[in-house]
């Protein structure tokens, strides 16, 4: 379901992860799944609107790059923000997280959108971008 802002959010910057997780968690909530969703950007880093791309189990949820980047495509995104929860609350990445954040931007750099950032919301929070596994 695609979820357009209050248009005094619709104009809001996303140049830190901390100003992203603040929709963010507001769009997830509190949850005992599994919710992984997109944040769709413009070419001036604002939002456009956030989509849950899948909702899963209390440990996974699926992820296909065609899921990702299809509200990307529609909405004319110029750049995405992919976000997940993990419902235990550590914020720590996978491997499996590892390498979704890879295939994700990997396809992004094809489609010329890319992923500005993969954050994992947990009790704190991680972010990709941060960590330096995105440039």
């Amino acid at each position: 379901v695609q979820v357009r802002l209050k248009s005094s959010r619709m104009n809001r910057m996303v140049g830190t992860p901390e100003r992203a997780i603040d929709v963010l968690r507001q769009f997830i909530g509190p949850t005992d799944r599994e919710h992984l969703v997109v944040m769709l950007l413009d070419h001036r880093g604002a939002i456009l609107g956030v989509h849950t791309v899948s909702i899963g189990t209390m440990t996974v949820s699926l992820v296909h790059p065609l899921e990702v980047f299809k509200p990307a495509i529609m909405s004319r995104a110029a750049a995405l923000i992919l976000c997940h929860n993990h419902p235990s609350g550590v914020a720590r990445p996978s491997s499996q997280d590892r390498n979704t954040t890879r295939r994700i931007a990997q396809a992004g750099k094809l489609l010329c959108i890319p992923l500005v950032d993969h954050i994992i919301l947990g009790e704190g929070y991680f972010s990709f971008r941060e960590a330096g596994f995105l440039s």
